[in-house]
């Protein structure tokens, strides 16, 4: 059962802001408040983003500039979400940074919000609104890019299996479009099933029993994060290990395992740090830099992708080194500093 929570953090006190200036107008200002919606907690990979994100918003004040964050994180549908949207823009926020539970249901919201001059940005997964902009990962690369490991490592053929997250979930469906091309360039390789398993590391397990169950001659498993290592689990405990490549995933426990028994695998990395990224992003764009004319892409077209690094047997030694001291559910990540953040603005 997830558990639901609310909080709300701030470097000092708020205060609501009696009127609101346009995003791109340069700001003669050291002070934003930023919000941070959140709209699932079943993950700790969803509290190390939101504790990155306020770090990234702390260490802002060794450049003088003050960054007061207020969060909502909670379980919620997109209504609840929406009503997160709503809570912000009534305080007086200057900027919100989402990571959304829908691609397309924000964008009246999101219109209202640029309407009183605050900058959105999502996270994570990317929304339709042209009055946001979405700093991440591309999803569907990121999904592509451990497929074409699998596919390579199977030599182009074998039978397939897919434990993706939530369904309907906008970065779980971009994954599953990512993987489904890769494989489907590879006319020998066979798809022969594709679960749910809810980015839940007990229903990962579980998925992968039964498939093993059904598909005996399975050789490729292609599974998204926070699943891997039940997956991996449950490949063990039917002794094959030895014959089934799977990818894997970036929390310490898992790279511990993988490390120690000498796994087939590689995960593509979808850094916690992204929300932190975003939220540095925010703050140049709020103290006045304009971005870049060609630095948006994506589906919608209003994208700034942040690398994808890879992990594989090639560079876990090297990896594992950097993290091995973190608390098991410590995932891999990556933020991109302010300074980094320049590259996007003229």
């Amino acid at each position: 059962m997830l558990r639901r929570t609310f909080l709300t953090l701030s470097a000092a006190a708020l205060v609501a802001a009696t009127g609101s200036v346009a995003p791109t107008a340069a700001r003669a200002q050291d002070t934003f408040t930023i919000g941070l919606s959140n709209g699932w907690v079943g993950s700790e990979w969803r509290t190390q983003m939101i504790d990155e994100a306020v770090a990234a918003a702390e260490a802002w004040a060794d450049r003088g500039v003050e960054v007061e964050v207020i969060v909502q994180s909670a379980d919620v549908d997109v209504q609840g979400q929406i009503a997160h949207v709503r809570n912000f823009m009534n305080q007086g926020v200057d900027a919100i940074i989402i990571n959304p539970n829908s691609p397309t249901a924000f964008d009246p919201i999101f219109a209202q919000a640029a309407q009183r001059g605050v900058l959105v940005i999502a996270t994570d997964a990317e929304v339709s609104s042209q009055d946001a902009i979405y700093v991440g990962i591309d999803q569907k690369g990121w999904a592509m890019k451990s497929a074409e490991w699998l596919a390579e490592t199977l030599g182009g053929k074998g039978s397939v299996v897919a434990i993706n997250g939530v369904a309907g979930h906008p970065a779980n469906q971009m994954r599953v479009e990512g993987y489904r091309e890769v494989f489907g360039k590879h006319p020998d390789i066979e798809i022969l099933n594709e679960v749910n398993a809810n980015w839940d590391q007990a229903q990962g397990q579980q998925a992968m029993r039964t498939l093993l169950a059904t598909y005996p001659d399975i050789n490729g498993v292609w599974v998204q994060d926070g699943m891997a290592a039940g997956a991996w689990r449950a490949i063990n405990e039917a002794g094959r290990t030895d014959d089934i490549a799977a990818t894997g995933e970036i929390r310490v426990d898992f790279l511990t395992q993988w490390k120690e028994k000498g796994y087939n695998s590689a995960a593509s990395v979808n850094p916690p740090g992204v929300m932190a990224s975003a939220l540095n992003v925010a703050v140049l764009k709020l103290q006045g830099h304009e971005f870049k004319d060609d630095v948006f892409g994506g589906v919608y077209g209003n994208a700034i992708y942040l690398p994808i690094p890879l992990i594989t047997n090639e560079n876990l030694d090297e990896v594992y080194a950097e993290v091995k001291d973190k608390p098991g559910y410590y995932s891999v990540t990556t933020v991109v500093t302010p300074d980094e953040a320049e590259q996007y603005f003229d």
